[in-house]
Formats: C-alpha cells, sequence, structure tokens
C-alpha cells in the first residue's frame, strides 16, 4: 500500500466513525426532543450536525462541533474547534479553539483562544486576546483587553481594562479606563471620572490628586515631576537634569507613594521610587530609594516638602562614582568597574497641586 491509498485509507476510516456518532446522536435527539429534555448535538459545521437545521432553535447539554456550532442555548459543555454561537443563554463550560459568542447571559466559564463576547455574565471568561460583555459580575482574563459595560468583580488583561461603572478590581499591565471606580484601579495608567483606589505611576480621576513639582537631591538632581493619586497612594514620575555630571546629565525616575499621616495642612509621606542617570552614550547609572518626607500646605495648592532618604546605587561610570563618597556599605565587581552600595540622603521640593 503506497503512501496515497494509506491517506485514503485513514480518512474513509474517520468518516464512517463520525458518520456514525451523527447517526447514534441523531437518533439520541430524536428521542430527547420528543420527551422535551435538552438535546445532544455532534458536527462538522452548522448545519452539517446531528441537529440539522434545526440548530438555531435547539438548546443543548452537550454540543461538539470540530469547526463552528450553533445553538439557542447550552445548558452543559460546548466544544468547538472554532467558534461556539449561542443565540441566547449558555451555562456550564464553553471551550473553543478561537472564539465564544454568547447573546445574552453566560453563566459558568468561557474560555477561548483568541475572543469571548457575552450579553452579561455571572462566570469567568477567559481569552487568549479579548473578552467584551455587555456587564460582568464574575471574572474576566485575557491576554490583551477585556471591556465591560458594569464591571462588579474583576477584570485582568495584559494591557488594557475598559468598563463603564466598576465595583470590583481591574488590573492592567498598562492601563485601565472606567467612567466610575468604586473599586481598584491597578495598573501603569489608571483613568476614572470617579475613582476609589487607584494604585499606578499616573493616576487621573476628578475626585484625585494631581500636582506638578520640582526636587532637588544630594547629588544636586534636579527633576520636574508629576504627582497623581488619591487619598493614600499615588504615583511619581519626572525627569530632569543632573548638575554635578560631565556626560550623564539627563535625570529620570518613577515610582509609588503614600500619605502615611495628615493633620490638616500637615502630612507624612512615604514613597518608593527608581531612577537613574542617562548620557545616551553608554554607562549606567541606577538609583532606588526610599524617602521618608514631611510636606507642609502653605496655601491651599502649594505644598513644601522635603526629608532624608535611603538609596541603593549601582554605577559603571566615572561621574557616578564621584557622586557619593559616603556610604553604610558598598562593594565593587569586575576589578573595579562596578560600583554598588547603600548611602543616605535626602530630597526637598515644592509642588503645585490641580
Amino acid at each position: 500500500m503506497d503512501l496515497k491509498e494509506y491517506q485514503n485509507s485513514i480518512l474513509s476510516i474517520i468518516l464512517k466513525i463520525w458518520t456514525f456518532f451523527l447517526i447514534v446522536f441523531a437518533s439520541t435527539n430524536i428521542y430527547a426532543q420528543d420527551s422535551g429534555r435538552a438535546r445532544t448535538n455532534v458536527g462538522l459545521v452548522y448545519p452539517l450536525s446531528s441537529n440539522w437545521t434545526n440548530a438555531p432553535k435547539d438548546t443543548n447539554s452537550f454540543s461538539l462541533n470540530l469547526i463552528a456550532g450553533v445553538s439557542a442555548a447550552e445548558r452543559g459543555i460546548s466544544l468547538a474547534g472554532i467558534s461556539n454561537i449561542i443565540r441566547h443563554d449558555a451555562r456550564g463550560l464553553q471551550i473553543a479553539g478561537f472564539s465564544n459568542h454568547i447573546s445574552k447571559t453566560a453563566d459558568g466559564t468561557m474560555l477561548a483562544g483568541f475572543l469571548n463576547t457575552y450579553g452579561s455574565g455571572r462566570g469567568v471568561a477567559i481569552a487568549g486576546f479579548a473578552n467584551i460583555a455587555g456587564s460582568s459580575s464574575g471574572a474576566q482574563i485575557a491576554g490583551f483587553m477585556n471591556k465591560g459595560g458594569d464591571v462588579s468583580a474583576l477584570q485582568l488583561a495584559g494591557f488594557m481594562n475598559l468598563a463603564r461603572d466598576m465595583k470590583g478590581t481591574q488590573i492592567a499591565g498598562f492601563m485601565n479606563l472606567a467612567k466610575k471606580a468604586k473599586g481598584a484601579q491597578i495598573g501603569f495608567i489608571n483613568i476614572a471620572d470617579s475613582a476609589g483606589t487607584q494604585i499606578g505611576i499616573v493616576n487621573i480621576a476628578r475626585n484625585g490628586e494631581r500636582s506638578i513639582g520640582a526636587t532637588i537631591d544630594e547629588n544636586q538632581t534636579t527633576l520636574l515631576t508629576f504627582r497623581s493619586g488619591g487619598k493614600i497612594f499615588y504615583g511619581i514620575v519626572g525627569v530632569g537634569y543632573n548638575f554635578n555630571n560631565k556626560k550623564q546629565k539627563y535625570a529620570y525616575e518613577a515610582g509609588f507613594g503614600a500619605h502615611v499621616l495628615t493633620i490638616k495642612s500637615f502630612r507624612l509621606n512615604t514613597e518608593l521610587v527608581n531612577g537613574g542617570l542617562e548620557s545616551f552614550k553608554g554607562g549606567e547609572y541606577e538609583k532606588s530609594s526610599l524617602r521618608l518626607l514631611t510636606a507642609f500646605k502653605i496655601t491651599r495648592s502649594v505644598e513644601l516638602f522635603g526629608g532624608p532618604s535611603f538609596n541603593y546605587v549601582n554605577t559603571n561610570t566615572e561621574d557616578g562614582k564621584k557622586l557619593t563618597t559616603k556610604y553604610v556599605n558598598s562593594w565593587t565587581r569586575n576589578n573595579g568597574r562596578d560600583l554598588y552600595g547603600f548611602y543616605f540622603g535626602y530630597t526637598a521640593g515644592v509642588q503645585i497641586g490641580f
């Protein structure tokens, strides 16, 4: 038997087995239809299935389609190589290689390689790319984006979460957007018309705090900073210039802060930031700092702040090694080329809220 005959033989066996299953499940569905129970559907792609052209009107307890399946409703498990298309509601488990589409309520778990779309959900939707829902009270987890109208649970996405009214938690690798957020937004950028807790580098909310400031530290690094957040947590991002260095002059930092104590016009803040100096021509100077800052509002919008910092630095440039002379502990590697050390410093500044 040559290769072509062998392939034809295998294909013939597969077709016979598939035909057998279609006949068995078709006969089962005749009984199910007579008894009023949910049906079982097995097929290739609509209408080539045991439910034939009636598939869009049928409610199934089990569905298996090699390519794609269509049904009115599902009450158990739905499996499809590419897509499950459910015209009304679904309860149970829906798994598709590419996408699940449920027009109304999804009450259970949806797993798709690329996309889940549904009207409202009370379960878990997991997709490789995106979950899109009218409303969700369960968990949406996607590699790229989750979009929901009213969300009262968790949205977790690799890039972005979108919601109209959010009462749960949004966690995204880059951005969270919501009109009203009564829960927590955690991401690099968080934006809401009104927000509960926002934890990110940039946080924008009408009921939040935003300020533009200028700071200076023990190394004469001066930064223009943007601080944004809520009553407790806020984010920090800044760019600037170092006046001591000849080569690595351009400065940057980003991090998080918290208002640990507030008494009228006085606040005590802690900040954890990471930054560095750049020449854009090679060399490294990186610095991580833990700050304890006292802040006083001298007007409603102007605040002065300053305090000690505990710093960790690593550098392999001559400019960087000259910035600090007194260390709590320091060491070198690569024959003295790389310097690492801990030391105490300070930060002081002024900021204007808006």
